[in-house]
Order: C-alpha cells, then structure tokens, then sequence
C-alpha cells in the first residue's frame, strides 16, 4: 500500500514538473519572439526615424529614392480588423446563442459541423473563394472597374472569424449557470428577454474573449487578404485597392535585402506590439467588468 502511494505522489510531481516545463516553454517562446523582433526591427526605425516610418504616407522601397512610410499599412490594417469586427461579431454571436439555446439538438450538431469546417478550411482557400465569388460580386454590384479592395477583405475577414466567435461564444454561453434563466423565467421574463439580459451578459468575459481571438484572426491574416485586396500601397478607401501590414510583410519579403528587408522585419515588430496592445486593453476590460461584477 505504501509502495503505490509514493509510485503515486511521484506519478504527481512528475506531472506537475511536464505541466511547469510546458508553461514555461511557452512563455520561453514569447520572449524568443519578442527579443528576435526588437533586435531585426529597431535598426531600421534608427536610420529611417520613428516619425518617418510610423506616419510616413509612402511606401515605395524599390524606388531609386525608396520611402519607409507605413502609416497606409497600419490605417489599413485598423479599418479592415474593425469592418469585420464590426460584420463577425454580431453574426457569430447570434449563432452562437442559437445554438447553446435556440436551436433543435439535431439543427445544431449539423451547424457546429460546419462551424468547425470553417475553421479547418486554409486561409488561401478562403482567398481563392473570395477571388472568384466576392471581388466579382463587388465590382458589378458597386460599379467598379476593380472589385478588389478593402470591402471585399473586410468580407473575407468576416467569414474567417465566425469560427472562432461561434465556438468561444458557446462555451461561454454555456457556462452561465442554469439557475440565473431559471430565476429570470420565474419572474415571468420572456426566453428571448432571459437569453439578452440575463445569459449573454453574465457570459461577457467570454464573449470579449471571443472578440479578442476574432481580432487576433483577421488583424494576422496574410494570404487570404492579399489575394482580394489588390495589394497596393495606398491610403485606405473603402472601395480603393490597398496593403495590410501583413501582406506588405508577405508580398516583399522573398525578393528584400538590405534597408527594405530590414523595414519589413520593422512592420513585423510594429504588428506584433499592435496585437499585444489591443490584447491588454480588452483584458483589463474584462478583468473590470468582474471586478464591477
């Protein structure tokens, strides 16, 4: 007996010690990036300047006389991450909530097939449909000569964060207890009244947690966006070909050398600081919204 007790609190530490290590890796591995990017990325913010390089309206780095500019990379990557926001969010939330509470139990296994589908489905897929269904659809119904914009990649964005949105939404949703709708349809509030003020405000932490991975998605999509956007360094207009931060990442870095690659380990490091900003404010966000709580 006393034998398979010590196997067992060995079997315990030798677990705990796997679970240490794995943590740690992964915290090994954010600051391996963060120490690679601050070192390939700071040279080239030196010799350009910081001011040049962040508001900086021109890009052209192949020019006899090439521009750092990525104030259009950045503009661009805001409105495109906030229009599919702004599309996703409401539409994943939606079906989430039907299906943790609305839907038929056959009706939803069929959607949460499809769900995680969608969220098997490679990005340049995703691009490829966008080409063929969207850009088209956008230049006939808008009546213009190139259908491939910032629109079109927003719509693109849309669709590839439902998954994410749907599924995180769920569990959230899922999660608040049974008794909270039971009280509230005591009190003679409605299903759809209990489900909008009582169920999806008490899931909120996992709601923003939700949008905080749906942003992550479409703010770090290269291939996809790329193919229906036009690739141009342009200001954003909303019907007007343009370049994310990524796909000016992607689309130059095969053929860069000197200055130009190191600016583009530059936008590289400017995105990753973005995404770490926007992860910490919606965090403490979250973090006062229990505290309120």
């Amino acid at each position: 007996m006393k034998k398979v007790k010590k196997t067992a609190r060995l079997m315990e530490k030798t677990m705990n010690l796997i679970f240490l290590a794995c943590g740690m890796l992964t915290i090994l591995f954010v600051i391996l990036i963060t120490i690679f990017l601050v070192i390939s990325g700071i040279p080239a913010i030196k010799e350009i300047g910081l001011a040049d390089f962040l508001f900086g309206t021109t890009w052209a780095s192949t020019a006899a006389q090439p521009s750092y500019g990525i104030l259009p990379f950045i503009l661009t990557s805001v409105y495109g991450t906030f229009g599919a926001i702004l599309i996703g969010v409401p539409i994943g939330l939606l079906c989430a909530i039907f299906l943790a509470k609305m839907s038929p139990r056959g009706v939803a296994g069929i959607v949460r097939n499809v769900v995680d589908l969608l969220a098997g489905i490679p990005s340049v897929v995703y691009g490829l449909v966008g080409m063929i269904l969207i850009v088209p659809c956008v230049r006939e119904v808008f009546h213009l000569p190139d259908g491939a914009n910032l629109f079109s990649a927003i719509l693109v964005l849309a669709v590839m964060i439902l998954p994410s949105v749907i599924s995180v939404s769920e569990t959230a949703i899922k999660a608040v207890p049974k008794e909270y709708e039971e009280a509230s349809l005591a009190l003679g509030a409605t299903k759809t009244e209990t489900v909008f003020k009582v169920v999806v405000p008490a899931a909120k932490s996992g709601i923003i947690t939700a949008i905080v991975l749906g942003i992550g998605r479409a703010i770090g999509e290269a291939m996809a966006v790329m193919m229906v956007s036009g690739n141009v360094a342009n200001m954003p207009r909303l019907f007007g070909s343009v370049r994310f931060l990524t796909t000016a990442v992607a689309s130059e870095m095969s053929y860069s050398s000197g200055l130009q690659r190191q600016a583009l380990f530059s936008i590289a490091l400017v995105l990753f600081l973005f995404i770490m900003a926007i992860n910490l404010v919606l965090n403490l966000i979250v973090k006062r919204g229990g505290e309120s709580d």
